[in-house]
């Protein structure tokens, strides 16, 4: 485990004042199997890179200034394999983002991938992700996104992991046949799912809750505002009618035009109290034992220097 007293800083700097003007070279200036907290702080501007966290190289934390819309990660890439495309990859485990816009401008001709993250143990705080299909990535691992926009049109959050969306804001670019979700899972025995508490719908056209990416896909909404984007149906199965007896659709007390349930099908389940219970907390990723506090005190070899980031 990393030391939770202070963080290595690196500053980005396009103006060539930091310690990298790229911030693929900061990431690659960590040692590999790196066991300290790295504090990547970049200053605002358009960063026009694919970046990687390689998965030799913890502990590492990207972070804009304050507000994500002035520190833009953007790339252009799509129409291949998912994996391919990301604008950025996050393969290390104990990775923490805030104050980033993540963009793919790939379009609506095929799959453009802004972010994908494969990493155990990953935070995302105030950052923006932007695509139109497949947007998110969120593969593997253990994940916790924080006040996060999220815009796309088709399974625009899909992947395997475990994730919890809290205080996020998904925003649909769908013409009408849009789907929020994908989830993969593929067997009663994984631990996997996405669960959105207390988050805004919003959008144009129509889109549904979500769509089984895999046999067992499993995701709740709970306490989150529906606008009239939300079809009125809520969910559908893909075209294969075997996933309604697997998969696991939930909604709780989610409230606005979107959430009436008198027209959702039938498969899916309004929750009770005690069903809803494990998802409105971290449990499912047992966020309590890795979701750290931004640092506070920095060096650069061996000064320390004290500063007070943005809170979560």
């Amino acid at each position: 485990m990393a030391a939770a007293s202070g963080a290595i800083l690196i500053r980005v700097d396009q103006s060539g004042l930091g310690d990298y003007t790229k911030i693929q070279d900061a990431i690659d200036s960590v040692p590999s199997n790196n066991s300290e907290l790295v504090f990547i702080w970049i200053k605002p501007g358009t960063y026009r890179e694919k970046v990687v966290v390689p998965a030799d190289k913890p502990f590492i934390t990207l972070s804009g200034t304050n507000a994500a819309d002035s520190t833009v990660i953007t790339w252009n890439d799509g129409g291949n394999a998912p994996s391919q495309s990301p604008t950025v990859k996050i393969l290390a485990s104990d990775f923490v983002g805030r104050y980033l816009t993540i963009q793919n401008t790939y379009g609506k001709t095929g799959k453009g991938v802004a972010l994908k993250v494969s990493g155990d143990k990953a935070a995302f705080y105030g950052c923006r992700i932007l695509s139109y299909q497949d947007t998110l990535l969120d593969d593997i691992g253990r994940h916790y996104y924080k006040n996060c926009y999220i815009e796309g049109a088709t399974d625009f959050v899909f992947g395997n992991a475990a994730s919890l969306y809290e205080k996020c804001h998904l925003h649909s670019i769908s013409k009408g046949d849009g789907a929020m979700t994908a989830q993969k899972r593929e067997s009663p025995l994984e631990n996997t799912g996405f669960v959105f508490l207390g988050c805004k719908l919003t959008g144009s056209g129509g889109a549904v809750l979500g769509r089984p990416w895999g046999s067992y896909s499993r995701v709740v909404y709970a306490i989150t505002y529906m606008s009239d984007v939300v079809q009125p149906q809520g969910w559908n199965d893909w075209e294969d009618p075997t996933k309604q007896k697997t998969a696991y659709y939930g909604e709780y007390k989610c409230y606005g035009p979107g959430s009436k349930r008198d027209k959702r099908v039938k498969w899916s389940h309004s929750l009770s109290n005690e069903e809803a219970a494990p998802f409105l907390a971290k449990t499912m990723i047992g966020g309590r034992g890795w979701l750290r506090p931004a640092p506070t005190q920095f060096r650069k070899n061996s000064p320390i220097v004290k500063m007070k980031p943005n809170e979560n």
